[in-house]
């Protein structure tokens, strides 16, 4: 499908509202795709939410439960999936372990669920993928396919890379090569503390951030590099104390959920004169935490945000807002499913290996931008931001949480250049 037709498709379907959910469009088609086969026959596809809703995480959980089921209405109402085809969330807690996760996993298999959404917690995704693998192995006639929405430790699309697992957010690479790239332009930026969470994707975050900071910014130095235990700290000020005494300017964190909210919160009251560059400072509660104490000092690197002018997925915040009176940022929700349902639509089929190899290059026309699902290692390519927290007025209109502040673009990276190589070496069944 040509560009031109797949913005005015994307316009005429996003920007509909029907029965209180948006009315989403189909995505645009697989390169190279052919004719489309003969619509599936009626039935409803159970897609298995398995993250946290239960423990420090519940809250994340639940919201992001909420940003599915969303979807999940639109999906249905406009029947992107094929007519007759429905789509139905069922909710599994796997209290962000690994290994909660696999108990979990064998409920969905029993439960005969075919397609798994995760994606807090890249330990929870590791593990999740792994044993997937193993189990489509073993049971080709039952195979399971995990769309992947948050969890962004690289090995996922790399080292340890499965045909059966498609990531729709960016992950720690591609991300901290965009923070790093804005950082490279910030003289201010002279004196670096890291503080992550104590998991494979803070490990990843600061691997990363240490090697792409000597390469681009070699004048920079590194005064901390804090691991944490995941979703344990209640009081971050020993963290803050170590930032002051180590004259830190500038704090890298790939911290989620209540520990980063808390991180902020000890930093606004002990007033530490710091930036915070974050991947995940747009997560309900953790602009709350904040509010004016992060004004022009708080940054995020994300695949969207509210404010992005020219893109149409504006009117889904808003309705999602409206719905839920709870904010709507997390984009891959609406980019996995509908991909899914475009792939059940081609195919004609809701068969997992069928729709797997369609979803395999797929291309979109999405709310915040071009994507493709790249078929070498199954991780979705899409445009990135760097925005700034700061007061609601002119284009940045979008009050978060009701706290007076937004969020500013700073820097936009569109999808060629925010992508990046991959070393997936990929074990594919045979095509059907």
């Amino acid at each position: 499908m040509k560009r031109r037709t797949a913005v005015r498709l994307l316009n005429l379907l996003v920007l509909g509202i029907a029965g209180g959910a948006i009315a989403t469009g189909a995505p645009a088609q697989v390169k190279g795709a052919g004719p489309k086969a003969a619509a599936p026959a009626a039935q409803t596809v159970k897609i298995a939410y398995v993250d946290p809703l239960s423990g420090p995480f519940a809250g994340v959980g639940a919201n992001l439960l909420k940003h599915f089921q969303f979807t999940v209405d639109a999906v249905n109402a406009r029947q992107l999936a094929g007519p007759g085809v429905k789509f139905e969330m069922a909710s599994f807690d796997n209290k962000a372990s690994p290994q909660e996760t696999l108990t979990v996993l064998k409920q969905v298999i029993d439960q005969g669920i075919r397609y798994v959404v995760q994606g807090q917690g890249s330990g929870s995704a590791l593990a999740l993928s792994d044993a997937i693998e193993k189990h489509n192995e073993r049971n080709p006639g039952q195979a399971i396919v995990f769309l992947n929405y948050a969890a962004v430790d690289p090995d996922l699309t790399n080292s340890r890379c499965s045909f059966w697992h498609f990531r729709f957010d960016a992950n720690t690479d591609m991300k901290m090569e965009a923070l790093t790239t804005y950082i490279k332009g910030r003289p201010e930026v002279k004196n670096v503390f890291l503080i992550n969470q104590n998991y494979s994707h803070g490990h990843q975050v600061s691997r990363v951030a240490k090697e792409l900071l000597a390469a681009k910014r070699p004048d920079v130095k590194i005064v901390g590099d804090d691991l944490h235990p995941l979703g344990q700290v209640r009081d971050f000020a020993p963290y803050i104390a170590k930032m002051r005494a180590a004259n830190a300017d500038t704090v890298i964190t790939g911290n989620w959920g209540p520990d980063l909210a808390l991180l902020l919160r000890a930093a606004r009251d002990a007033g530490l004169n710091a930036n915070f560059y974050t991947y995940y400072a747009g997560v309900i509660g953790t602009p709350t935490a904040v509010g004016p104490a992060g004004e022009n000092r708080m940054r995020q690197v994300s695949y969207w945000h509210p404010n992005i002018t020219g893109y149409p997925a504006e009117q889904m915040y808003l309705e999602f807002k409206k719905r839920f009176n709870e904010e709507w940022y997390a984009m891959a929700t609406y980019t996995s499913l509908t991909l899914l349902a475009d792939a059940m639509k081609r195919t004609g089929s809701t068969d997992p290996l069928k729709v797997a190899y369609a979803m395999e290059g797929a291309r979109m026309t999405a709310p915040h931008g071009d994507v493709e699902m790249r078929a070498a290692d199954h991780q979705l390519l899409q445009p990135l931001w760097v925005s700034s927290w700061t007061r609601v007025g002119g284009q940045n209109k979008h009050d978060i949480e009701r706290t007076g502040y937004t969020w500013k673009t700073e820097e936009a990276f569109p999808t060629y250049v925010a992508s990046q190589p991959t070393s997936c070496t990929m074990k594919r069944p045979a095509r059907p």
